[in-house]
């Protein structure tokens, strides 16, 4: 027979807790009526959304796949990173089919080479300065522009290479080569330079827009709710304050003004995109289910508090990025390395986090200024010219 709870005790335990009208819901909306006219801001994994209050309707910022640039500077930075999943792959493969014709590296590998070459063809000044006009990388365009070629070429010699001579599709190889080569002069930007520099250049972008943007609203930061909402990135990463980015940002935006305990990460609560909005009725639930996940998590703080009076608090102090190696000079090539293998050994990281608290305390130092931002393996890095040469 299957087990079934006391009437009694769940009737109690439903008086507090569980029942839409139990006690912990009932103070959850007196609460949300109390705070009615407060701002309410939520961050997603792709989105930022502010609820003004008072019924009032949302404005809405991106700052992903739906902002210049966004895709364009990702997928250049996952090129490198391809290369070396494309390794591994080769490395798991059975070793009596490991190099065949047919073997899934080598089609995946020559696919790829496809694509870059086409970005190759796509990418120039114009694009960048005309097309796709990153307003913070304004000025920067040509250097993009090289950095992008090179990346390209690079990879698609070492994709080719990879094909005549297999053993090249190593992670010894990859890393003496490619990634981090032993011979400056054979390479002299090394793809762990590129896939730093990108992360940056893609970051800088959202810090100036996403800070500009919440400095134009003017909020009373003392009564403003935030929550970030929903899946950051993977699935494992950015359910804490110093794994998750987007709360560096929003609080430096404040100018640090926002009390620390008034932002709440909900991994697991409701997302939205711009891509999927609903419509005002469904903006208007959406926006009640937020004030109430927010108030019903502040309720027990707020009587913990009542409670216990006497007994030490408990008192949080934000910390901008969780351990993550620091730069003895801007271009300190050990750091970047160090930092990219911490964002993609922890699972509990962003692959942003890598470059987050480097970017968003420079931009919020210097006056929002990103023409002064220095990014490590961009800024004092010269991209060389390299001439198309014809297929093999």
């Amino acid at each position: 027979m299957t087990y079934q709870p006391n009437a009694a005790f769940a009737g109690l335990f439903r008086a507090f807790t569980s029942d839409p009208a139990s006690i912990g819901n009932q103070l959850t909306q007196q609460m949300n009526e109390r705070d009615a006219d407060a701002p309410l801001l939520v961050s997603t994994g792709s989105d930022i959304v502010l609820f003004p209050g008072a019924g009032r309707a949302p404005l809405i910022e991106s700052f992903r796949k739906s902002t210049r640039g966004f895709i364009e500077l990702t997928a250049v930075s996952h090129l490198p990173l391809a290369l070396a999943y494309l390794a591994r792959m080769r490395e798991l493969a059975a070793p009596a089919t490991r190099d065949a014709a047919d073997s899934s590296w080598r089609q995946a590998a020559a696919q790829l080479a496809v694509h870059a070459a086409h970005v190759r063809a796509a990418n120039s000044v114009e694009l960048w300065r005309d097309d796709i006009t990153v307003h913070s990388l304004a000025g920067q365009e040509t250097k993009l522009t090289a950095l992008v070629d090179y990346t390209c070429a690079v990879s698609i010699e070492m994709l080719e290479r990879a094909q005549r001579e297999p053993d090249l599709m190593t992670f010894d190889a990859l890393r003496d080569r490619y990634f981090a080569p032993l011979d400056e002069h054979a390479l002299p930007v090394p793809m762990n330079d590129v896939m730093f520099a990108t992360f940056g250049l893609a970051f800088l972008d959202i810090v100036y827009r996403i800070g500009n943007w919440l400095r134009e609203q003017s909020l009373d930061w003392s009564r403003t709710m935030v929550l970030v909402s929903g899946r950051s990135g993977r699935p494992t990463a950015g359910a804490t304050w110093a794994s998750n980015n987007m709360c560096h940002l929003i609080w430096r935006a404040s100018g640090r003004a926002l009390p620390p305990e008034r932002l709440f990460i909900a991994p697991h609560a409701p997302s939205f995109s711009v891509a999927e909005l609903p419509d005002a009725a469904g903006l208007a639930a959406l926006e009640q289910t937020y004030r109430t996940l927010w108030q019903n998590t502040r309720a027990s703080i707020d009587v913990a508090r009542e409670l216990f009076p006497d007994h030490e608090g408990y008192r949080f102090e934000p910390t901008a990025a969780e351990s993550m190696p620091r730069f003895a000079a801007p271009d300190d090539r050990h750091a970047m390395s160090a930092r990219l293998r911490r964002i993609m050994e922890d699972p509990a990281q962003l692959l942003s986090n890598c470059v987050a608290d480097l970017i968003i305390d420079q931009l919020h130092d210097n006056g929002n200024r990103p023409a002064d931002v220095t990014i490590p393996g961009f800024t004092h890095v010269r991209y060389p010219e390299i001439p198309e040469v014809s297929p093999h």
